[in-house]
């Protein structure tokens, strides 16, 4: 068993739960600071801590179930557990199950908007992972799924959802989509060759880079502004000004002539963003 949940957690990239986690308690942080003016209480960091968990572990392992085709044809990802034999299709959905049970009992222990919002992430939760079947888009769906990350934060900790949630939902779900875009370079001759659908098959590596850069700009631009909108004073905004930087590394490390960094501008790069972005918001208001 122990040997299968070691195999579960590198099919589903747990460690990139970092991407996501630190927006949903930065999400938390400015939410309840900003409508009830006090800090989440122990309480809430653990159930949405455990709602965070369950919810991404079901949709990556989802994710793996259904593109188990596409990864068994794809020499990139052929060596993933399902196509490879390591796991079976019913010790995955067994898991599945157990990560959608986690997400509902924890939001029934946070708050009643929680769940009446939880049919909307189950559905974007599943739905993503079949927008490549159809449409290059898929990668704002993909942003999207990930804006519900501070989006679920915010309501988890204040019950309530307001504008400044929604722009700081924006800013996180272009900064995903830019990256997947990059990510996605690598397999723009494989969706071509199989009908797959996404920025780089579209527009080419070229013009995918250049969506990316618009999208982390759009994405910058977002974080930036949350500093009018909220109580966020100079020392967030120096954050988000090394994230800028950051950003604009991540993009001087690929090229459509040479994408042998791509996993460190996808992986390494923007866990940094996102760790700066709650380290920063987080010394503000403790600060300030």
């Amino acid at each position: 068993m122990i040997r299968k949940l070691k195999i579960i957690l590198e099919m589903i990239k747990f460690e990139h739960t970092v991407f996501a986690l630190p927006f949903a308690f930065l999400g938390a942080v400015l939410g309840s600071l900003t409508e009830t003016g006090t800090w989440p209480t122990l309480q809430i960091w653990l159930w949405m801590t455990l709602a965070m968990v369950g919810a991404r572990s079901a949709a990556m392992a989802l994710n793996r179930v259904i593109d188990r085709q596409i990864d068994k044809a794809n020499p990139r990802t052929s060596g993933r557990a399902i196509p490879a034999g390591l796991l079976s299709l019913g010790e995955t959905m067994l898991f599945i199950l157990v990560s959608f049970a986690v997400l509902i009992g924890a939001a029934w222990q946070l708050n009643m908007l929680a769940v009446y919002l939880l049919p909307l992430a189950v559905f974007f939760l599943v739905f993503y992972s079949y927008t490549k079947r159809f449409t290059w888009a898929c990668h704002l769906v993909l942003g999207a799924t990930i804006g519900l990350a501070p989006l679920g934060g915010w309501v988890a900790a204040s019950g309530t959802l307001s504008w400044e949630a929604f722009v700081l939902f924006a800013a996180v779900a272009f900064w995903t989509a830019g990256f997947d875009v990059i990510y996605a370079t690598q397999d723009e001759g494989f969706d071509r060759e199989t009908n797959l659908h996404s920025i780089p098959q579209r527009f080419g590596t070229a013009g995918a880079l250049k969506a990316a850069r618009l999208f982390h700009l759009i994405s910058f631009s977002g974080m930036l502004s949350l500093i009018a909108l909220t109580e966020l004073s100079w020392i967030y905004a120096a954050g988000t000004l090394v994230v800028g930087a950051v950003m604009i590394y991540e993009h001087s490390l690929v090229s459509p002539k040479d994408l042998s960094k791509v996993n460190v501008a996808f992986f390494t790069m923007n866990g940094v963003i996102s760790l700066l972005m709650f380290t920063f918001t987080i010394g503000d208001r403790l600060l300030l």
